[in-house]
């Protein structure tokens, strides 16, 4: 089993490869260059300006904000991308822990925190170029925002598949059958009718492979592929 910690730690591991080879240095150094007010004093490579913003790093709040505002600014560089998310990692896994890890969503709290990490990746991608006083606290905020989208869409997943999977008729009107109805007449109507068969009229999978001509297995992948790709 795959655990949080583990996940944390293939990253920490992975950044003391990193941390202190020549593009690490080279990265630094041009760095430094665009940003000649920015507090690097002692700073030799990406490895030390990581180093330099813990918190027990000797850098005050001050400086600390602004080393992680030119971080953001040079993000399109890919060693100072990598150095901006081992930065953000103890926020990112305090975001995941806001959210309880996905508990009651999603089985493994390391899938919740590597989807914050692959999130928060993202928003660098995104964010790179941007000048942000509180770019640290930005960040993280958009992060439990897209977190919490994720998990609710998760959540919207798991209620749809287990309609199909319960042999149990769904009550009607209901934001699910809406949505199957949008789906009615179009490209995907034999989907959304068959769906609509499941999950509101409590049809058996046999009864559906039948009508359809299909095994009610491939039935059942096609639908759950449906589902998830179209109905959350």
């Amino acid at each position: 089993m795959t655990t949080s910690h583990d996940v944390l730690n293939q990253l920490r591991t992975d950044w003391r490869h990193l941390a202190h080879r020549g593009s690490s240095t080279t990265a630094l150094h041009r760095l430094r260059e665009r940003h000649v007010d920015a507090p690097l004093t002692g700073i030799e490579d990406l490895g030390d300006l990581v180093d330099a913003l813990e918190v027990r790093g000797g850098r005050s709040v001050t400086e600390r904000a602004r080393l992680v505002q030119v971080m953001l600014e040079e993000a399109a560089d890919p060693d100072i991308h990598r150095a901006l998310l081992q930065t953000l990692l103890p926020g990112i896994v305090n975001v995941c822990r806001q959210f309880r890890f996905g508990a009651g969503v999603v089985t493994e709290p390391s899938e919740t925190v590597s989807v914050a990490i692959s999130l928060a990746s993202e928003l660098l991608t995104q964010w790179a170029g941007q000048s942000r006083p509180y770019a640290a606290p930005d960040i993280l905020s958009a992060l439990r925002a897209r977190v919490r989208r994720w998990l609710l869409k998760e959540k919207a997943a798991t209620q749809v598949l287990n309609g199909l999977d319960d042999d149990v008729a769904a009550p009607i009107n209901s934001p699910l059958e809406i949505r199957l109805a949008g789906y009615r007449g179009g490209p995907h109507d034999r989907l959304a009718r068959l769906t609509y068969a499941r999950v509101y009229e409590g049809r058996s999978w046999r009864e559906l492979g039948s009508s359809d001509h299909c095994a009610p297995q491939s039935l059942q992948n096609e639908l759950q592929r449906f589902a998830y790709r179209f109905l959350v």
